[in-house]
């Protein structure tokens, strides 16, 4: 993934908060740059295709979510405390920046780009689970179990960001009832997602 410059980074902020806020797809270079706090020939300068500003927006959202996930996951082998700190992981940043996690809940389902957050590492430690025996379900509802864990994800996100649950209950929750979904004992699966989560690392520069 590409640096992106001070002033594409400036206008890449705004139009996730304006996109997170308004909930569309569009928005104009008038408000872009009272937002982003610069000129709109800044915006024109380093936007050669505003039309195309949503989809380079949710790629760059998801390819860096999906880095981000796979870094933490560096010291941890069992493919259940991978899925429930990936699960966890997303909660806790909806807490943290609130924009990111409205853009998430309200287009993740619905673009392309983001739903690879959620068939990338995902699948890989479902089907590690299923052939070392951890899951209990057939390997032809990996489909079903992914839509399961991304609108757990999804929901454990919206109940945080409006304030009903902590992101550590909701994301202790989440992890804890897709485990037991899957076939982890419940003992087990209260351990695994209440256990310690670790930071979400930034990308090398």
């Amino acid at each position: 993934m590409h640096p992106l410059s001070a002033a594409q980074a400036r206008i890449h902020d705004a139009a996730l908060r304006l996109f997170s806020e308004q909930g569309s797809e569009q928005v104009t270079v008038r408000d872009l740059a009272r937002a982003a706090g610069i000129a709109r020939g800044t915006v024109y300068n380093n936007l050669p295709d505003p039309g195309s500003l949503f989809q380079t927006v949710a790629e760059r959202l998801g390819a860096e979510m999906h880095e981000r996930v796979n870094l933490s996951f560096s010291a941890v082998e069992d493919p259940a405390a991978r899925l429930a700190n990936g699960l966890r992981l997303f909660i806790r940043r909806a807490h943290d920046e609130p924009h990111w996690g409205r853009f998430i809940v309200r287009f993740a389902m619905t673009t392309a780009a983001l739903r690879q957050m959620w068939e990338g590492y995902p699948l890989r430690d479902l089907a590690a689970g299923l052939d070392g025996g951890r899951y209990s379900f057939r390997p032809e509802q990996v489909p079903s179990v992914v839509a399961m864990i991304a609108s757990v994800g999804l929901s454990g996100m919206f109940m945080v960001l409006e304030g009903h649950r902590t992101w550590r209950d909701a994301g202790a929750d989440a992890a804890e009832l897709v485990l037991r979904a899957i076939g982890i004992e419940a003992e087990e699966a209260r351990r695994i997602a209440a256990a310690d989560l670790p930071p979400l690392p930034e990308l090398p520069a």
